[in-house]
């Protein structure tokens, strides 16, 4: 035999309902911040990493350059040509520089 008690048993079942969603809203509440900093810190690492690479290449171009000063002469001597303006014995320098007024097209 089934008794019906009427409203409230439907009223359990909606106040077991409402109180399972109250729990997984306070969850996802508690870790919504957690979730942005994680998502903060990927972005951050994704960052770092691409700086790394940058950094790496201009290191080995670095390595490069002083393996070519301490190994070939040649470019010691472009080097204080291009930088220092030297030139060697009986050698003419010209020089060209930029004028500093622009001219005006009209």
């Amino acid at each position: 035999m089934k008794v019906d008690i009427g409203i409230w048993n439907k009223l359990t079942g909606a106040v077991i309902c409402l109180l399972l969603l109250a729990g997984f809203c306070l969850v996802i509440v508690w870790y919504l911040p957690l979730i942005r900093q994680n998502e903060h810190m990927r972005q951050e690492i994704l960052r770092l990493d691409t700086q790394i690479q940058k950094d790496e290449e201009t290191a080995r171009r670095l390595r490069a350059s002083i393996d070519a000063i301490h190994r070939d002469p040649k470019t010691v001597e472009r080097l204080a040509r291009e930088r220092l303006g030297y030139a060697k014995v009986g050698e003419t320098v010209i020089r060209f520089e930029e004028s500093t007024n622009s001219p005006v097209l009209r």
